[in-house]
């Protein structure tokens, strides 16, 4: 009796230690998950404010693209400017050709001229006009002759006025031609000086928006990246708390079973107390009696022992129906499942993968038409009342399909 005592209080005691550890454990638990969804908000606050720096960073961009595209009108108009000033400038310059070859023509006629008044100057030192005009009219034979003499040396004076008058007339308009030259060439020039003038500063201007709008899109560039690289973050974080979540799944699910553990022994411990409340005091006068009824004592416990064996080789726990379906190693990228079983090394042991929230991992489950199997892994199908059982090879799992099957969770 006292050993049965000492056992139950060891008993006992392991099972107190066990939930203390267990508020530890989830207490350590909870306090990364609390971190990790600060974390997470924080990097969602980051994103955010990356965002809006971006969209500013873009709508700057916007506004120094229609700035550099104005710039760029601009330029072309100045630029069409400048190709009708060209323009003109080669019409004035044919002008100005055509007004020099009109120059060499009156330069010419001077100089013909000049041909003749040397030899009519040469001839008036020998005589003057009025020595000449005598000697033509004493000469003349007749009346008519003198007065076509008379007319004759009227012509001659007259064509040496006209002469000079012509001169002095090309003369002027030579001047005046190259006058009015060199005003059209100035005029032209400080046009396209102007122009030029500005063109260059609208090419300064073009140029500073451009290396503006290259810096904005660096900018905008590498905003994009650390957002993609804040959303790796986030989406590393989510993966996290889903983990932590269901490490606290697990937890609570072994918290229950060590529960149950527990009062199961409280109550062991509660029969104990009232079995030895019920057994008489021994004396001596009593001992053979009492070694028949200790035999009995045994031979209740015997049947009560193997009555307990009896129960516990039976199926009884949770009953659910679920969807099943197959898989081997043949159709896993990994060979090891989610609590470490190699699938691939032990290809024939029985095992399913299953929604933690429904069927708690590591625990023995009863599966219609397969057996007794551990719940040791998961998958993304697996959602709810679903199942995969584990088969040997593809074939297997095939053959398997589909199956609306019963299960009992048996601890």
């Amino acid at each position: 009796m006292r050993a049965l005592k000492r056992t139950i209080a060891t008993l006992m005691i392991l099972l107190l230690s066990l939930p203390i550890s267990y508020v530890a454990n989830a207490a350590s638990t909870n306090d990364t998950l609390n971190s990790a969804e600060k974390q997470l908000e924080q990097n969602q606050q980051t994103i955010l404010q990356k965002e809006k720096e971006q969209q500013a960073v873009d709508e700057e961009v916007k506004e120094i693209q229609e700035n550099v595209q104005a710039i760029e009108a601009e330029i072309s108009k100045n630029e069409q400017s400048l190709s009708d000033v060209q323009t003109k400038i080669t019409e004035i310059q044919q002008i100005i050709e055509e007004k020099k070859e009109q120059i060499v023509l009156l330069q010419d006629k001077v100089y013909a001229r000049e041909g003749i008044m040397e030899q009519r100057l040469k001839a008036l030192q020998h005589s003057d006009h009025t020595t000449i005009v005598i000697e033509t009219l004493i000469n003349s034979d007749s009346i008519g002759n003198f007065f076509e003499r008379i007319g004759a040396v009227t012509t001659l004076l007259n064509a040496d006025k006209k002469i000079l008058d012509e001169q002095e007339a090309d003369l002027k308009q030579i001047e005046e031609d190259k006058k009015e030259i060199d005003i059209q060439e100035q005029l032209l020039i400080n046009q396209q000086v102007e122009l030029e003038s500005k063109k260059a500063t609208l090419e300064e201007n073009y140029a500073k928006r451009t290396e503006a709008l290259v810096k904005m899109q660096e900018k905008y560039t590498k905003l994009a990246s650390e957002i993609s690289l804040a959303e790796q973050e986030k989406s590393k974080i989510q993966s996290q708390i889903s983990s932590i979540q269901e490490q606290i799944k697990k937890e609570e699910a072994a918290a229950k079973a060590r529960a149950a553990e527990l009062a199961k022994a409280k109550k062991a411990k509660e029969e104990a107390r009232a079995q030895q409340i019920a057994e008489p005091p021994v004396t001596k006068s009593q001992s053979k009696p009492k070694s028949s009824s200790t035999t009995k004592t045994k031979g209740s416990s015997n049947n009560n022992s193997a009555k307990e064996s009896s129960n516990d080789s039976s199926k009884s726990g949770k009953e659910l129906y679920v969807t099943a379906t197959a898989y081997s190693h043949e159709d896993t990228k990994s060979d090891v499942t989610y609590l470490g079983y190699n699938i691939k090394e032990n290809p024939n042991m029985k095992l399913i993968a299953v929604d933690p929230g429904v069927i708690p991992l590591g625990s023995k489950v009863w599966v219609e038409g397969y057996g007794v199997a551990i719940a040791g892994d998961t998958g993304g199908a697996i959602i709810g009342h679903k199942i995969d059982v584990l088969m040997p090879n593809k074939a297997k799992a095939l053959q398997w399909g589909r199956k609306t099957v019963k299960i009992i969770i048996l601890d």
